[in-house]
């Protein structure tokens, strides 16, 4: 398995989307990618379904078709983000809605997605939107917030590349995004690795995840 996978399925392992869609085979599809991609999934075929589950865990992610029965996309979207929990919510309309989608997008959606589904393109979406809006360092852990070790002492640069990374992001797809060199990457990474007390990239991957 290439390294890459290796640490975005060890990052995604304890995350888990939600799909809600009427259609099983798009549920059905949705999981098989999300699980490859390192994820947990479920799936529900009605909003009631959705909402039963909802009781017995709290998703990462959600990605819901509009079309769920008169206005219950948008329904489950409200209710979503009235619970106040910061889960991105994708939703997925079966033709072009431009109405829907602005108004989606007012109450809170992450993005919305028109079929022909780009897998590609919602997977890329959905890892970038799981970058917490809080330290990178910090993990959910009981309700609360647990700092690694170590990570107030990186540096502004560190962190970016540190986050860069816990998304298992290569050195040359880092280097892109932060417009530096993979080579400078990597003394970033071993600085990271140092200051945090990590052997290597998975050793770094567990200390985030388990701080």
């Amino acid at each position: 398995m290439p390294d890459e996978i290796f640490y975005r399925s060890l990052l995604n392992r304890d995350r888990l989307v939600h799909i809600c869609d009427p259609d099983l085979a798009t549920c059905e599809q949705l999981s098989l990618l999300f699980r490859l991609e390192g994820f947990q999934t479920m799936f529900s075929i009605n909003l009631g379904g959705f909402l039963a589950a909802l009781e017995r865990r709290r998703p990462d992610v959600v990605i819901a078709n509009f079309d769920l029965g008169a206005d219950q996309g948008l329904d489950l979207l409200r209710r979503v983000k009235a619970m106040r929990m910061g889960t991105p919510v994708f939703m997925i309309e079966n033709a072009p809605m431009v109405d829907a989608a602005v108004q989606a997008m007012k109450i809170g959606a992450s993005d919305v997605v028109t079929r022909p589904i780009d897998t590609e393109h919602l997977v890329r979406i959905v890892r970038e939107a799981l970058r917490r809006d809080i330290h990178v360092g910090a993990v959910q852990a009981g309700g609360r917030l647990v700092e690694v070790r170590g990570f107030a002492q990186l540096t502004p640069r560190e962190r970016e590349v540190l986050q860069l990374i816990t998304n298992g992001q290569s050195n040359k797809e880092a280097g892109r995004e932060l417009g530096i060199s993979p080579r400078t990457i990597e003394v970033h990474r071993a600085r990271v690795m140092e200051k945090l007390g990590a052997r290597n990239t998975a050793d770094l991957m567990r200390i985030v995840l388990t701080s």
